[in-house]
């Protein structure tokens, strides 16, 4: 299930258009909620639909346990759908999302907000789904580091990576066996740093 904040995947209407807002950096939830409550307070519901911020789920590895946390994909901003008049976004909107507490305003060019294209907003739910699918690693690895093996055949014998795939999640690490270098392709979650 996606970690984000919305109900549905979010759809782009022919009155309704997705646009970013900057926000401060670490602020994005107290946003998204002051941003909710002014809607409920202003009765613009029908005005301001969904408010998102996109989120993974990413496994970290803490005293030797796997933990599962959130990440934001873009910190700092905040997607909010606005009902659109002529192709913009009203005063009554732009100034209500512009004066919400630690907003710093919309992504675009001065006075205009710049929307999302249906394709950008498609490559964020895209990127839901897949999150919520597979959570990602947040470990980075690096060429010629030391690393265990923690599962499958090889654990805990100890390589160096060789290769790596980040988007695939996955390693190619050079084992020694009976005295030979043999290269051996892993997940990310079957190693840790050492």
């Amino acid at each position: 299930m996606p970690t984000a904040m919305m109900d549905t995947p979010p759809p782009t209407t022919s009155t309704k258009r997705w646009y970013i807002i900057h926000t401060y950096s670490g602020f994005e939830r107290k946003v998204a909620e002051s941003l909710r409550s002014r809607v409920e307070a202003f009765g613009l519901q029908d005005k301001i639909g969904q408010i998102l911020i996109p989120t993974e789920d990413v496994i970290e590895h803490r005293g030797g346990k796997k933990v599962v946390s959130s990440r934001m994909f873009y910190p700092g901003y905040v997607l909010v759908e606005l009902a659109t008049e002529a192709g913009k976004v009203p005063d009554e909107l732009w100034h209500l999302v512009k004066n919400t507490p630690r907003v710093t305003g919309f992504v675009g060019s001065g006075q205009t907000p710049t929307p999302l294209s249906q394709e950008e907003v498609d490559q964020v739910v895209h990127r839901l789904e897949a999150g919520a699918e597979h959570p990602r690693l947040r470990v980075k690895f690096e060429k010629n580091e030391t690393v265990k093996i923690t599962d499958g055949p090889f654990a805990s014998f100890s390589g160096v990576v060789d290769e790596i795939n980040e988007d695939r999640e996955t390693l190619k690490v050079m084992v020694t066996i009976f005295g030979r270098q043999t290269p051996v392709e892993l997940e990310f979650t079957q190693v840790e740093k050492q």
